[in-house]
């Protein structure tokens, strides 16, 4: 009985608190479309984060779109050798990289450098009062620094989506010539020849625009609650990291339902 009255306090404890954090992601969100809704947005400090975030992670992105490619090819080599499918290998690769595998590598790619970063700047504002002190002088916090970090991160893990999709493709198509030789022609005609749809692609970018506003609120929330000092910081970005790529994969399988 002590272990079962243990066990039901801890569960109950962790759905509270899994309540909470969703709950106040839903105040923040509200807190951030109104400042969306009347353009009360600090323009530069948008293009600051997209640089900051966007520019800077391109390397990153690169390696894993590359490598993403790579392994589909790798994958599905065994299949197209024993059924001779080469002319199928383009829509093979494509149709798991642009609809899934490309936007869910990506997002928890960003989420491991831009969403842990964001949560660590944010916090550290909090617990030296910078938060504060832009209060002080009547200065909005979520339209200076939260809806412009919003807006950078969204549009990051977008944008990424799209130069990650281009970047698997290529690095797929030259795999599977070194590995099954099969042209880069043959691989593209594969790719367009009508059984992978216009849907399919703009289904993995709903998909990133999706995880990228989970990302950026999960990060903000957990920035913002920060209370302990520097240890406080610490365990708010493992959360963050924890919440958001837990939050991507709920959420891929969600829209992956009502996309079918």
């Amino acid at each position: 009985m002590p272990e079962t009255k243990k066990a039901t306090q801890a569960a109950g404890e962790a759905f509270l608190m899994i309540t909470e954090t969703v709950g106040g992601m839903g105040v923040l969100a509200g807190r951030i479309v109104a400042r969306l809704a009347t353009l009360n947005v600090d323009g530069a400090e948008v293009w600051r984060n997209l640089y900051r975030m966007g520019v800077k992670s391109i390397p990153i992105v690169i390696v894993t779109a590359l490598f993403t490619g790579a392994i589909m090819v790798i994958q599905a080599a065994p299949l197209v050798e024993r059924y001779g499918a080469h002319g199928l290998l383009g829509w093979g690769a494509g149709f798991g990289t642009l609809r899934e595998i490309a936007p869910l590598l990506t997002a928890l790619m960003i989420n491991g450098r831009v969403g842990a970063n964001n949560t660590a700047e944010l916090g550290t504002m909090v617990v030296t009062e910078q938060i504060d002190a832009l209060r002080v002088l009547a200065i909005d916090p979520i339209s200076f620094l939260i809806a412009p970090r919003f807006i950078a991160i969204v549009t990051t893990l977008l944008l990424s989506t799209i130069f990650a999709d281009a970047l698997a493709l290529f690095g797929a198509a030259y795999s599977g010539l070194g590995l099954l030789g099969v042209a880069p022609g043959v691989f593209y005609n594969g790719l367009t020849s009508g059984l992978l749809g216009i849907g399919d692609v703009l289904g993995g970018l709903v998909k990133s625009i999706v995880f990228g506003i989970v990302m950026a609120l999960a990060s903000c929330q957990y920035g913002l609650g920060v209370t302990g000092g520097a240890p406080g910081v610490g365990k708010a970005v493992n959360a963050t990291v924890v919440a958001s790529a837990a939050g991507i994969f709920i959420l891929d399988y969600v829209v992956s339902f009502m996309l079918d």
